[in-house]
């Protein structure tokens, strides 16, 4: 898209330049199609190599990994390219290519190295997600900058060199004769034109004294800089407090094209599902012996601790500090708001207890030789093929298992429990004995070693409330953790919950602080590179703004906007690092300094409506916004959200924070200028010496 907009861009000049008299034939041998489109293969190289590079590290290829990649690190070729520009026309080329490096070569590099440096420290976060997109992003970075400071400066000689020698771009073997070329115009000498030309004019040493400034010197007035301040800090406040809305997750409806069939699939569920999906706490190690107290801190039935995991009693006084003391399933699934339990969990150890009673007498009973004996309207003592049950059958002398005599406060011994649970849970429910576990609990309870009187593990079985929004599902999960430990640091019992949508939205429970912790670590490593070298602290504001434009605009925080939210910070050392070094080199008091760094780095920072041939579209806001509207037609909801709006408001608040904000602050309290003057070079070898 930038390279498209560049030759459109370069149409309309021509078009502008004949109107005011240039000749079209001049125009084939200054334009820079090939300098135009090194600033997308240069990139998608750095990219291109980067990605096996993180394949060899064994790291595995995601959609993130590409992700804003070729949106950091372009702009700082534009920035060369304006740099080499400005020189003067009386320095032969290789003096002009030194000095612009001279001159934009530091900023250049510490917006790199500061970029780097952020993107590598995010590889340590845990989020695999936001770790790889970091690791692939540093190393990215780092070969586009060793590209531009190499490669690049490179073909801007050999592009200069071609225009100097009148020959087509695109096509260098063609050469213009020299005679249709008038000789009082240089290859970089343009007049600029538009409204924004007017309005961010460029410093340069031809048009130095007949420009006149709008932009710096409405930001120099007192009232104007004292609104800005007071407005961006209030901005900044703003979104401070709504990032508080900012909800965890990612809408299903998103991900999908807005034509598919899943779309109204998904609304309907979210209209008129009223079922949860199932939540099971399991239990782990219950002691089932006589001489643990665990049976009844988990049971609901007679004889069962009050505050136990399952008891459904619930008495008044206890109801009304219910929302302080939510111990049992029973008692959360009364606050659904809350809990998110929408019933009293199905338990297999109050039934299997009633299933043992001697008041059951159709369940648990035994054969004279004490094998299992199954209910009378069931298989073998009743016959399915005859349609009819003979009560005096094989099943005539069939007892119960124990009478009351037999338990120890209707509690069966240890023995007893070992040997009739995996009867129960073989047991067929029927019209004589509804108890029977088969089926409702056979994989329920995980029998490997019970022998030795402990259940590894067992479930217990609830629902959730019906759940609509990804914030539902994220604070059910939240919820039932929360209850879980409480009840487990009460009754000593290691309890957890789990749910079959739980494994997709553990990230989420922890997003809070993945983001806030990529957030500092990157700003810290930024603030670093600046402090150590340029010895002054790091220009850059936080990206609360960003954070409060994703609550605005109704954009929930996952591992795609936090890995944004991560770029914002190399965004915003573009958008303000040149500016600031602009600031630092230049001499004068502080708003001289001021307009001086907005003149000269403001017009490449962004440079819009100049009638120019090479770089229309050029300097990092309009690079960036170009790239970006495109994803606006996208037929998937996540590029219009994740990437268009949210990248749009990157690159503006950057832009706001570099042109307005940042030159306020600077001609108020910036640091004391360290002006190296630059050489002029006069007695180089001419560039026509390069081509031998």
């Amino acid at each position: 898209m930038v390279f498209l907009a560049g030759l459109l861009a370069q149409g309309l000049g021509a078009l502008v330049l004949v109107r005011e008299g240039a000749r079209p034939h001049h125009a084939p041998c200054c334009c820079s199609h090939g300098l135009h489109a090194t600033h997308v293969v240069e990139p998608m190289c750095a990219c291109s190599i980067a990605m096996p590079g993180c394949l060899l590290g064994a790291v595995k290829a995601r959609p993130s990994c590409g992700q804003g990649s070729p949106l950091v690190g372009v702009d700082n070729m534009c920035i060369l390219v304006h740099a080499v520009k400005r020189q003067s026309l009386d320095l032969p080329l290789e003096g002009r290519i030194s000095n612009a490096l001279v001159e934009v070569g530091p900023s250049i590099t510490l917006a790199s190295l500061s970029e780097v440096l952020a993107f590598a420290v995010g590889s340590f976060i845990p989020m695999p997600a936001c770790r790889v997109f970091s690791m692939f992003a540093a190393l990215a970075v780092l070969l586009d900058f060793l590209l531009q400071v190499t490669a690049f400066v490179a073909l801007i000689v050999f592009d200069f060199m071609r225009a100097e020698d009148n020959r087509i771009d695109c096509f260098p073997c063609i050469k213009i004769p020299s005679s249709s070329v008038e000789s009082d115009e240089g290859i970089n000498q343009r007049k600029p034109g538009g409204l924004l030309a007017w309005y961010m004019q460029e410093t340069t040493t031809e048009y130095i004294d007949k420009k006149k400034e709008v932009h710096a010197p409405i930001l120099g007035i007192w009232g104007v800089k004292i609104f800005v301040i007071a407005a961006f800090f209030a901005f900044t406040l703003a979104s401070i407090a709504l990032c508080t809305r900012i909800e965890p997750g990612l809408e299903q409806q998103i991900v999908l094209p807005r034509d598919s069939y899943l779309q109204g699939y998904f609304n309907n569920v979210s209209e008129y599902l009223r079922i949860g999906p199932p939540l099971y706490f399991v239990v782990k190690d219950y002691n089932y012996s006589s001489d643990s107290r665990h049976t009844n801190q988990l049971c609901s039935i007679n004889q069962c601790d009050s505050n136990s995991l399952l008891n459904e009693v619930l008495p008044w006084i206890e109801y009304i500090t219910l929302f302080f003391m939510p111990l049992q399933i029973s008692r959360a699934s009364l606050v659904p708001e809350s809990s998110y339990i929408a019933k009293p969990a199905a338990s297999w150890l109050d039934d299997f207890l009633v299933w043992m009673s001697p008041e059951a007498f159709g369940c648990c009973r035994k054969f004279v030789n004490g094998s299992y004996c199954p209910p009378d309207d069931q298989p073998p003592c009743c016959s399915p093929d005859e349609g009819y049950c003979d009560l005096g059958g094989v099943c005539k002398d069939c007892t119960t298992c124990f009478r009351h005599s037999d338990l120890n406060s209707g509690r069966p011994s240890t023995e007893q429990f070992r040997e009739k649970l995996p009867w129960f849970l073989n047991a067929l429910p029927s019209a004589d004995c509804a108890k029977g576990g088969h089926g409702a609990y056979t994989s329920s309870v995980d029998l490997n070693g019970y022998e030795s009187s402990v259940i590894q593990a067992s479930e217990f079985r609830t629902y959730h409330t019906p759940l609509n929004k990804q914030v539902d599902y994220v604070n059910s999960m939240r919820a039932a953790r929360e209850f879980s430990s409480r009840v487990s640091d009460a009754l000593k019992i290691q309890i957890f919950p789990y749910s079959v949508f739980y494994m997709f939205f553990e990230q989420y429970l922890d997003i809070w602080r993945t983001a806030l912790i990529n957030i500092a670590i990157a700003l810290g490593a930024v603030f670093i590179v600046c402090l150590v070298i340029t010895s002054r602290n790091g220009k850059l504001m936080p990206d609360g703004s960003t954070q409060g434009v994703m609550a605005c605009l109704d954009i929930q925080l996952n591992a795609v906007s936090v890995v944004n939210l991560i770029m914002s910070i190399g965004i915003a050392v573009e958008f303000c690092v040149h500016i600031s070094h602009a600031f630092s080199v230049s001499q004068g008091d502080r708003n001289q300094r001021a307009k001086l760094a907005l003149g000269t780095m403001g017009a490449s920072v962004f440079r819009c409506l100049y009638f120019d041939f090479d770089f229309f579209f050029s300097g990092i806001t309009l690079t960036k916004l170009v790239g970006v509207i495109v994803l606006c037609f996208s037929k998937s909801e996540i590029f219009v959200v994740y990437y268009f709006q949210m990248y749009l408001a990157l690159v503006l608040i950057g832009f706001l924070h570099g042109l307005v904000f940042l030159p306020v602050i600077l001609s108020m309290i910036g640091p004391p200028s360290m002006h190296v003057p630059i050489k002029q070079q006069e007695d180089e070898p001419s560039s026509s010496a390069l081509l031998g």
